[in-house]
């Protein structure tokens, strides 16, 4: 349905059956309609009403993230129940309904429903305890788990199936509930200690994440800094660190934090001993390690693959590796590399101005980067990837995106007009000057 499966609306506080299937009844309505806006209509309908029953914490803050949730249901809805054996059915209209709560089928969303209407069912307690992990809600976690104590066991009915002790990794679950606390780490050890399984999995980023690969790869425990401390409870209870493709999409625990932008968490799980490959050492500056995977002649040995070893190159940039990327290049690895899975087949170069950093991006344009080429994704250059980190808030230092970006500009990247029109630029002098020195 969605790009991120976890994009899914939330429940009304108290969610009716017969509601959703008169609901469902006027999606096949919109459906046969004559009105071509019929079905966005039924969409921007639905989701007005439901937002407005949520709380403050389940909401969209931004009208462009009510759109998108419209837009991508408004998708599904149309390319579901036009398909040409059974065009507007109900039963796809159903299934549009339950898909968009994060459910596999009608007959599993119907059975949640029917289950929540009680309050002694274990699907309603589940609920319960889920909202008082995101909450920190001490309290009421522990008088859920006294009453229900099978709790600790229990799997979600949505689709990831996720147990408890997974919302506090903030990460594959619901994204309404994809908040840290500031005592997450004391809610981790209640469930633990109640007999949480340290590493079960569910079934996200491609299947068998566990907690600790979850917690590592998520950026809300680090914003809410308590994001090594999770991870040294989960170690202590016994998380797993060699699991090889444990974090998701086929990743180890330290690649898994370099593909999702932690760094940091990658670097302390090595320091606690989670295992190394090409990439990883690449990502997080262990030119000792990286040493390893070359033969006597500079060439790459049998422990590692081309593709790897691109996506070492375009890491060891992007986290500002410089002995590492040396290496690499005078290993023979091409400058213009592009990363090789679960990615948007970008360059080091993208990578390195993304981040700011200047020493790299000096290095790779010496070595003859590409200055316009375009990522396989979006097809934009790095040029546009540095203005789009700058725009958002950046971690780095802001002053560092000028030096690279006026260092892109002085190398040859296309200024295109409209660039230096846009509101966020024109109102800074600094990057209107960066742009304009050779803008085209």
């Amino acid at each position: 349905m969605y790009p991120n499966p976890q994009d899914v609306l939330p429940l009304p506080p108290r969610p009716s059956l017969e509601q959703y299937k008169k609901r469902a009844k006027d999606l096949v309505k919109a459906c046969k309609s004559a009105e071509p806006n019929a079905i966005r209509v039924w969409v921007e309908r639905w989701l007005e009403a439901l937002d407005a029953t949520q709380p403050e914490g389940n909401r969209p803050t931004r009208a462009d993230a009510i759109k998108q949730r419209a837009d991508q249901v408004d998708e599904f809805a149309r390319t579901k129940l036009a398909h040409e054996r059974s065009a507007c059915a109900l039963a796809d209209a159903q299934f549009v309904i339950a898909r968009a709560h994060g459910f596999k089928s009608w007959p599993r969303f119907s059975e949640h429903l029917e289950s929540l209407a009680r309050a002694t069912s274990l699907i309603s307690a589940f609920e319960t305890a889920a909202d008082a992990i995101v909450a920190g809600d001490v309290a009421t976690l522990q008088r859920v788990l006294r009453e229900s104590p099978e709790l600790i066991r229990a799997r979600s009915t949505r689709e990831h199936r996720a147990t408890l002790l997974h919302y506090v990794a903030a990460n594959g679950v619901e994204n309404y509930r994809q908040r840290t606390p500031r005592n997450a780490v004391k809610i981790a050890e209640i469930l633990l200690e109640a007999g949480a399984e340290v590493d079960a999995d569910a079934d996200v980023y491609g299947g068998g994440a566990t907690t600790l690969e979850l917690v590592a790869t998520s950026v809300h425990p680090f914003k809410a800094g308590v994001q090594n401390e999770l991870i040294d409870a989960l170690l202590n209870h016994g998380a797993r660190l060699d699991d090889p493709q444990g974090a998701g999409n086929q990743h180890n625990l330290v690649t898994g934090c370099l593909a999702n932008g932690r760094g940091e968490a990658a670097e302390y799980l090595a320091s606690r001993g989670a295992p190394l490959d090409l990439r990883g050492a690449a990502g997080i500056g262990r030119l000792d390690v990286v040493k390893t995977y070359f033969n006597d002649v500079g060439s790459l040995n049998a422990k590692a693959t081309e593709a790897h070893l691109k996506n070492a190159f375009v890491w060891a940039c992007g986290y500002g590796r410089t002995e590492v990327a040396d290496f690499l290049l005078d290993r023979g690895i091409d400058v213009d590399a592009r990363y090789q899975s679960h990615g948007c087949g970008h360059t080091a170069l993208h990578l390195a101005v993304y981040h700011a950093h200047a020493e790299i991006a000096r290095i790779l344009i010496r070595r003859g980067a590409s200055i316009n080429v375009t990522d396989e994704t979006w097809g934009t250059t790095p040029l546009l990837w540095a203005l789009h980190a700058w725009s958002q808030d950046p971690t780095p230092p802001i002053e560092r995106y000028y030096d690279v970006v006026a260092m892109l500009v002085a190398a040859g990247a296309t200024v295109k007009p409209e660039l230096l029109e846009r509101d966020k630029v024109r109102a800074d002098s600094k990057m209107l000057g960066a742009l304009a020195r050779l803008a085209s």
